[in-house]
């Protein structure tokens, strides 16, 4: 098992890193996926952890992400340095992982060291991402839309279960892409710049509507669905009216085969919503059903199969004492 050290941090300093570097907030799947390849192709990676005691388990755990590739038994172990919210060190570009329901309260800590930053959002659903940038007026806001394959085995291990795409984009200066996507084509990351990112997202969001909540109803694998296709298609049809009407029709067009294929190629897996659920851990229903559905109440539509699909969700999670709204 390979073994790829970086410098394991970390108290608090008033110094300026020596060069640029990629912070990362939020190691879960995604974000643990991106730390480990951007190291990998040789940047500077620093976790940021959430608190003392995260980082003491961090560095109790060996002070290293694994990651194993797709089709892989091996696995490569990263030694990358951590640190906490309080460290003094300014940022230059952040990759934020966290889920969406957290973070903005996950970038409070941060707001000091963000003077000049570029932060990537990688947050599931809609919502969150304009609730940053109306807490960052003054910061580089990239939203990210990713269709990337991964899972935790455990704390700090990932497995990079599927290649998949990252559109980036900037809706504030979409014809304007940073200089440092280079290294994201080092890291081995898909990436395209994508102008209208907000379109992608819009997509994005009603494939998960259409998806996610029936894994959690029908307690299934996404394979399942295959065999209700009469419950998700309506769905699909109402979901192309709300892009529509959002502004964004060209996100609308062939919802339906793409959901199906999207089913038929993750039949074995588990949807995020399933997995929180499972997990007993909050879900993102509010950035994604119920962004959908005030949207559609905003914009005087009537969507009555996407309005049950949300009061349906909403009781299974209060009844198993989950967060509803």
């Amino acid at each position: 098992m390979a073994l790829v050290t970086q410098p394991l941090i970390s108290s608090p300093t008033i110094s300026e890193p020596a060069k640029a570097c990629w912070h990362v907030l939020g190691v879960g799947s995604l974000g643990s996926l991106w730390a480990t390849r951007l190291a990998q192709a040789g940047h500077e990676v620093r976790l940021i952890l959430r608190d003392a005691e995260r980082l003491s388990a961090y560095q109790a755990a060996g002070g290293y992400l694994r990651l194993q590739q797709p089709q892989q038994q091996s696995c490569t172990d990263y030694a990358l340095a951590a640190e906490t919210p309080d460290t003094i060190t300014s940022i230059q570009r952040l990759v934020v992982a966290c889920k969406a329901y957290d973070v903005v309260s996950a970038l409070k800590p941060l707001l000091s060291r963000l003077q000049g930053a570029e932060v990537l959002l990688l947050q599931n659903g809609l919502g969150s991402q304009q609730a940053v940038m109306e807490f960052l007026p003054h910061t580089r806001c990239l939203l990210v839309s990713s269709t990337e394959g991964a899972y935790r085995q455990q704390p700090f291990q990932v497995v990079h279960a599927g290649v998949g795409q990252n559109w980036l984009g900037d809706p504030l200066r979409p014809q304007q892409p940073p200089e440092w996507l280079k290294d994201l084509a080092q890291a081995n990351i898909p990436h395209v710049w994508a102008e209208n990112i907000m379109g992608r997202l819009w997509r994005k969001l009603a494939i998960n509507c259409a998806i996610n909540p029936l894994t959690v109803l029908l307690r299934c694998r996404n394979g399942v669905l295959l065999e209700h296709q009469s419950q998700w298609e309506p769905i699909c049809l109402e979901l192309q009216q709300l892009l529509s009407s959002a502004g964004h029709p060209e996100s609308a067009h062939d919802l339906i085969p793409e959901v199906q294929q999207i089913l038929q190629a993750t039949q074995a897996n588990y949807s995020s919503m399933y997995q929180d659920v499972k997990q007993a851990r909050p879900t993102e229903i509010t950035y994604l059903l119920g962004y959908a559905c005030t949207e559609a109440q905003r914009l005087g539509l009537e969507l009555p199969h996407l309005q049950r699909l949300h009061q349906q969700l909403q009781q299974e999670l209060s009844a198993l004492g989950l967060p509803s709204h």
